[in-house]
C-alpha cells in the first residue's frame, strides 16, 4: 500500500535492486516487508538462495533497507 502523501519511502522501507554485471544499479521495486522483497528478488533471479544468490543473465538481485538522510535504516 502506498502513501496518499507521495511518500511512500516510509511506507515502502525495503527494496529490491538488480545490479548488473558492471556494477550497474537498478531499484526494482519498493515493498511493506522483507519477506515480500525477498519473494520478489528470489523469484526474478531464478529462486535459488537468499538476496544476490541467484541471477539471470549477468545481474544479481537484492534486498536492501531504505536509508534515511542520517544514514540509518527506516
Amino acid at each position: 500500500m502506498r502513501s496518499m502523501s507521495g511518500d511512500s519511502d516510509s511506507v515502502l522501507p525495503w527494496r529490491v535492486i538488480r545490479e548488473d554485471g558492471h556494477g550497474n544499479r537498478y531499484r526494482v521495486g519498493s515493498y511493506a516487508t522483507r519477506t515480500e522483497a525477498q519473494r520478489v528478488a528470489d523469484r526474478l533471479g531464478g529462486g535459488e538462495g537468499h538476496a544476490g544468490g541467484g541471477s539471470r543473465g549477468d545481474g544479481s538481485y537484492l534486498v536492501e533497507p531504505l536509508e534515511c538522510a542520517s544514514g540509518e535504516y527506516a
